[in-house]
């Protein structure tokens, strides 16, 4: 799982450069999110019907965990 530290948070003194790095991280962070949610869906849909029963889901559920919504 991929993990970017969006915490830190500019002043405004940085001004362009600093809006810069935030577009750049924004768009790290975007992709990091896209992948994650892309190996859970494979990783999910890897997994028989009694598999996801077990752990209480069904196929239908795996874009919404996926996604993070359930």
């Amino acid at each position: 799982m991929a993990a970017l530290d969006t915490t830190r948070t500019t002043t405004g003194s940085f001004g362009l450069v600093g809006r810069i790095g935030a577009f750049f991280a924004s768009v790290v962070n975007t992709v990091a999110e896209w992948n994650d949610a892309r190996a859970t869906r494979n990783a999910l849909s890897g997994l028989s019907d009694r598999e996801l029963d077990d752990i209480g889901l069904c196929r239908g559920d795996i874009d919404l965990v996926a996604e993070g919504r359930r």
